[in-house]
């Protein structure tokens, strides 16, 4: 089965930030797939714009090797390669000064009626200031959209000041902020089993459902990312955008239609419907911990002090956390969010948890009943498994097992699965606001996740440790098992 390709208009891609590292890791590869299957017309530029004092063929030669790291040599065209460097072009530019503001204004006039994307693949800290000078050289225009990257401010008021620089010169109509997850397949598929089946939605409440689980686990620690990290932490890094957006798609009410603003008014809803967690029950209701070093027989794997360059900290690296929907459809059931760097598997997923059945016909001997789980994994082998109970073969009479009904993308279609930023990008470029954050979700994120992180700075006690390599603090299967539930781990 081949994906259908759905053209877009030609576009001039502008990635401030073009030499870094997202741009190099995800950016351009995505973008070279999507020239390879076909959907990047003719007359599209891709425009890198950085301080670096680069020429376009000296950037063409860091595109190629970026390309060379990131796309496997045995799908790479050199024919296509060469048409693709032919797209790349870089202007030196400073956010900070008028360097470099008039060439990239030459570059793109007399180009108004092309879609013009500018992707800001920077620090937050320059958000304002580019979105300034754009509008001050007058570079927008109705076909322009831009592109802003996580972390949208470090609290609620941070955040309104990053919305209140970027809205005055881009309406809200143009704003992209970005979260790769919502991107990816099985986020997609999410959509369609609920919605597109009669099987799962008359399901799909406190009456069938007993609770939810969502987890990101890293292998990898925070690297050369200690500076960055030991101002976010896990709660700002990756609870306020990846976990509560995969929160609200599980949680939300059916939309109207398949649009952007009705898809996005419901997940508001859900933000909304958060019961709080503050300094009065978040010790009860929240884990934090840190990751500590491991002596292994060949290595040794550094504790997040070590890696950041730090002697102490109380900057967390895993966070758990029992939350609840406080509406009519999800009263009762806990969703358990959990994610954290140095864990033993690189794993995001969502399982949904169902009720035990209401009386168990079989005795003793034919083995225990358990409850159906649907598991539905980001990443990595992206797909769907309903564990359900069958009768496992054979004579000798009735013995149960639990078995995943198992629906692995990459088998099922044949097809290569597209990086989250492929769809993504090109989803910027037609206009589509589906997979995207509104200004209100993230604020609403943020109003529920200030109170934990006050009520933690208040809170003299250090991050729990934990070992590298493990699932956590012992006090993260405290906080589902008290509950007389344990967390999903198959990967183990």
């Amino acid at each position: 089965m081949s994906a259908r390709i759905i053209p877009v208009e030609p576009f001039d891609f502008v990635v401030f930030g073009g030499t870094g590292d997202l741009a190099q890791r995800k950016l351009l590869p995505a973008l070279y797939h999507r020239l390879q299957d076909g959907q990047i017309p003719e007359g599209s530029r891709i425009i890198a714009a950085s301080r670096d004092e680069l020429d376009t063929p000296s950037y063409r030669s860091l595109v190629l090797s970026s390309i060379e790291n990131s796309v496997p040599e045995d799908i790479r065209d050199t024919p296509l390669l060469e048409r693709f460097l032919q797209l790349c072009h870089h202007v030196t530019v400073d956010a900070g000064s008028e360097l470099g503001w008039d060439a990239l204004g030459a570059l793109l006039r007399g180009r108004e009626d092309h879609v013009r994307a500018f992707y800001l693949a920077v620090a937050p800290r320059f958000f304002g200031p580019i979105c300034e000078q754009v509008g001050r050289h007058q570079l927008v225009t109705p076909l322009s959209r831009v592109v802003i990257e996580k972390p949208m401010g470090r609290d609620l008021a941070s955040s309104k000041l990053v919305n209140n620089a970027v809205g005055a010169v881009f309406n809200e109509s143009q704003v992209f902020r970005i979260d790769h997850y919502l991107g990816k397949e099985t986020v997609q598929n999410l959509m369609a089993l609920r919605f597109a089946n009669a099987l799962f939605e008359p399901l799909w409440n406190a009456a069938h459902i007993d609770h939810v689980q969502i987890t990101v686990a890293e292998t990898l620690g925070v690297g050369g990312r200690g500076s960055y990290y030991e101002t976010a932490g896990a709660l700002r890094d990756m609870v306020q955008n990846h976990l509560l957006q995969l929160l609200c798609l599980v949680a939300m009410e059916p939309p109207e239609s398949y649009s952007a603003d009705s898809m996005r008014d419901e997940k508001l809803k859900v933000l909304k419907a958060l019961r709080p967690i503050d300094a009065d029950n978040a010790a009860r209701l929240t884990v934090r911990g840190q990751y500590t070093g491991l002596n292994t027989a060949n290595d040794r794997i550094p504790s997040y002090t070590e890696e950041a360059g730090l002697s102490r900290s109380r900057t967390e690296t895993f966070v758990a956390i029992k939350a609840e929907v406080a509406n009519w459809r999800w009263a009762g059931v806990p969703f358990y969010l959990r994610t954290g760097k140095r864990l033993p598997s690189r794993v995001s997923e969502i399982v949904v948890c169902f009720r035990p059945i209401p009386h168990n016909i079989f005795d003793q001997s034919s083995g225990r009943v358990q409850s159906n789980k649907l598991v539905i994994r980001l990443q990595p082998d992206e797909g769907v498994k309903q564990w359900v109970m069958i009768k496992d073969p054979g004579p000798g009479g009735m013995r149960l097992r639990h078995v995943p009904l198992d629906m692995s993308f990459a088998e099922a279609f044949g097809i290569r699965n597209p990086d989250a930023y492929e769809r993504l990008l090109m989803d910027v470029v037609r206009g589509n606001q589906t997979l995207f954050m509104r200004r209100d979700e993230v604020e609403a994120a943020w109003r529920w996740i200030d109170p934990i992180q006050e009520a933690w700075e208040q809170d003299d006690t250090a991050p729990n440790a934990y070992t590298a390599g493990t699932w956590g603090p012992t006090r993260s299967v405290a906080l589902i098992e008290r509950d007389g539930r344990t967390w999903h781990e198959e990967t183990v």
